[in-house]
C-alpha cells in the first residue's frame, strides 16, 4: 500500500506526475507483496532451468556479447554475473547529478519489480535500502551507447551491491566495502542472470529523461509567463491570442498557450488599451504556435517515457508462465533515443524565440528607450544580455542536433547498430541549463520595459511578479555590473514557483 510518505514499488504504473511528487515530497520506498511474489516466481523458475545444461540460455549459461557462444559451468555462474558488474564499469567523465542517480535506483527497482528478470528479491530490496537511506553511488555520464541498455553507468551504479565502487553519503564519499559495513549489510550475492538483469536496461537514458522532464516543464510554464510580460514591454496585442482563432488549426498546444496567456493578462490597463500599430513580429503573435508546438512536443516524450519506464528492458527477458527465456534486443534505446532529440529540438526552440523577443524589446520602438536604458550612448543597458541570450541560442543549436543519428559498431560486430540514447539524454541538460540563462535574460529585459509603461499598470498576475522580482533585482537606472544582475535573477528564478492563476 502506498501511504502519504512511502510508495510501494510494484502497486502501480509509474507516471512523470508520480516520480516528480515522490521526488519533491522525499518519499521512502517500499517492495509490494504483488512484487515480491512476481520476483520470486520468475527466480524459482530460473533455478529449475538452470538445472539443463543441454540448452544454453544466453547471459544465464553463456558469456556476454559475441562471447554468447561461451558455456560456463554451474560452479561459475554467480562469478560470472560478478565479474560482469566489474568489467563493465566503465561509466567516464563527470559525476551524474544526484537526482539522476536517485531516479536511477527507483526505475531499476521499479523495472525488477514485475517479475520477468530472475532476480532475488533481496537485490530489489537492498537497491531500496540504498535509495531509502540516500546512499548515492557514483556514476560518470559517459560511456553508454543506450544499445545492450546503459551497461557502463548501471555496471558502475551497482557495484557497491557486491561491496565494490563508490558511493556519496551525507556528502562524503566512500567504497562500496566502507558503506556496507557502515549499515552492517553483506554484499549481494548474484545469482545467474542478476548482473545480467542489474546493467541491461535503459534506466541510465530515462532517469535523464525524467529529471529533464520536470526541468523542461518548469522552464516552459516561465517562458510562458516572462514571454506575456515582455508582451506587456513591447506593447503588444491580444489578437493573436484570442480563442476562435486558435479553434480553427485545433493543435492542443497551440489553445493551450494562447488560453494561458489570456489567463495572465487578464485586468492589464497595458494589453487593453488602444494600439498605433496593427500587428506584432512573429516572436510575440506567433507565441501559440511555437510554444504550444514545444508543449506537444513534450507531452509526446512524457508518453514515450511512461511506455520506457514501465517495462521490461533487461535481457534475455525470462516468462516462467510460458516456459520461455528469450532473448531479444528490448534494451535498445531508438525509442527513446529519437524521443528525446525530439525534446531538445522542441526545448531549443524556446530559447531561440524568446532571444528574439529580447532582441525587440532592446530596438527603441514603441515608445522604449533603445536598449532599455535612458540616456543610451552615455548608459548601454541591456545591449550585452541580448549577446549572451544569442550566444547560448547558437550553442542550443548545436546541442539540438540528433545524436540518435550516430552509430558506432561494438563488442566485436555484435552489437552492430546503437542508439546513442544516452548522449541524446544527457545533452538535454546543457540544453535546458543554457535556456535557465536565457529565461532570466527575458526577465530581467520584461521588467525593464513594463517599469518603462508606468504609471499603466499590467495585470494583477504580473504586478504581483514583478514585486517579487524587484526585491531580488532593481530597476536599471544607469549602467550596473550586468553580470550581477544577471546571477540575481537566476537565484531568484531557482526559489521561484511558477503558478499561472
Amino acid at each position: 500500500m502506498n501511504n502519504q510518505n512511502t510508495y510501494a514499488i510494484g502497486s502501480g504504473l509509474l507516471t512523470y506526475d508520480i516520480i516528480e511528487h515522490i521526488l519533491k515530497e522525499d518519499m521512502k520506498l517500499t517492495l509490494s507483496d504483488d512484487a515480491k511474489k512476481k520476483i520470486n516466481h520468475c527466480r524459482e523458475y530460473l533455478n529449475r532451468k538452470e538445472e539443463d545444461f543441454s540448452k544454453p540460455v544466453y547471459g544465464v549459461t553463456t558469456g556476454f556479447g559475441s562471447l554468447c557462444d561461451r558455456t560456463i559451468s554451474k560452479e561459475q555462474l554467480s562469478t560470472l554475473q560478478e565479474n560482469l558488474v566489474k568489467s563493465h564499469s566503465c561509466s567516464v567523465g563527470t559525476p551524474v547529478d544526484a537526482v539522476v542517480v536517485k531516479l536511477m535506483l527507483l526505475l531499476k527497482a521499479h523495472a525488477l519489480s514485475m517479475g520477468f528478470s530472475g532476480v532475488q528479491v533481496a537485490t530489489v530490496e537492498r537497491i531500496i535500502d540504498f535509495y531509502n537511506n540516500g546512499i548515492l553511488p557514483v556514476v560518470y555520464d559517459r560511456g553508454s551507447l543506450g544499445a545492450s541498455g546503459d551497461l557502463a553507468p548501471l555496471a558502475n551504479l551497482f557495484l557497491p551491491l557486491i561491496g565494490e565502487g563508490e558511493v556519496v553519503y551525507r556528502n562524503q564519499h566512500f567504497s562500496g566495502t566502507e558503506i556496507l559495513k557502515r549499515f552492517g549489510w553483506e554484499p549481494i550475492k548474484l545469482q545467474s542472470k542478476e548482473g545480467l538483469a542489474l546493467l541491461n536496461g535503459t534506466q541510465f537514458m530515462s532517469a535523464n529523461g525524467i529529471k529533464a522532464l520536470i526541468d523542461g516543464w518548469h522552464l516552459v510554464n516561465c517562458f510562458d509567463l516572462f514571454g506575456a510580460m515582455s508582451l506587456e514591454a513591447y506593447d503588444g496585442r491580444i489578437e493573436p491570442f484570442l480563442d476562435c482563432l486558435h479553434q480553427v488549426r485545433p493543435h492542443r498546444g497551440q489553445i493551450e498557450t494562447a488560453e494561458i496567456f489570456r489567463r495572465i493578462l487578464k485586468g492589464s490597463e497595458i494589453i487593453d488599451r488602444d494600439k498605433q500599430h496593427v500587428q506584432d513580429p512573429y516572436s510575440f503573435r506567433c507565441i501559440p504556435q511555437v510554444h504550444g508546438a514545444v508543449k506537444d512536443a513534450m507531452h509526446h516524450v512524457t508518453e514515450i517515457l511512461h511506455i520506457e519506464i514501465n517495462s521490461v528492458t533487461d535481457n534475455p527477458t525470462v516468462f516462467p508462465d510460458e516456459d520461455l527465456v528469450v532473448s531479444g534486443g528490448n534494451f535498445h534505446g531508438e525509442p527513446i533515443a529519437l524521443a528525446f532529440d525530439y525534446m531538445g529540438v522542441a526545448l531549443h526552440e524556446l530559447g531561440n524565440i524568446s532571444e528574439r523577443r529580447v532582441a525587440q524589446l532592446i530596438l527603441g520602438k514603441r515608445g522604449l528607450p533603445e536598449f532599455l536604458v535612458a540616456k543610451p550612448g552615455l548608459n548601454s543597458g541591456f545591449m550585452i544580455p541580448q549577446y549572451a541570450a544569442a550566444a547560448v541560442v547558437s550553442q542550443n543549436k548545436m546541442y539540438a542536433w540528433p545524436a540518435s543519428c550516430d552509430s558506432i559498431v561494438s563488442s566485436n560486430g555484435q552489437e552492430d547498430l546503437v542508439s546513442m540514447g544516452a548522449n541524446s539524454a544527457t545533452k538535454l541538460h546543457k540544453i535546458i541549463d543554457n535556456l535557465k540563462i536565457i529565461v532570466a535574460v527575458e526577465l530581467m529585459n520584461a521588467a525593464q520595459g513594463i517599469d518603462f509603461r508606468r504609471p499603466l499598470k499590467s495585470s494583477p498576475q504580473i504586478e504581483k511578479v514583478m514585486t517579487e522580482y524587484r526585491k531580488a533585482v532593481p530597476f536599471v537606472e544607469d549602467d550596473v555590473v550586468m553580470a550581477d544582475y544577471l546571477k540575481a535573477t537566476q537565484d531568484f528564478l531557482e526559489q521561484f514557483d511558477v503558478v499561472i492563476e
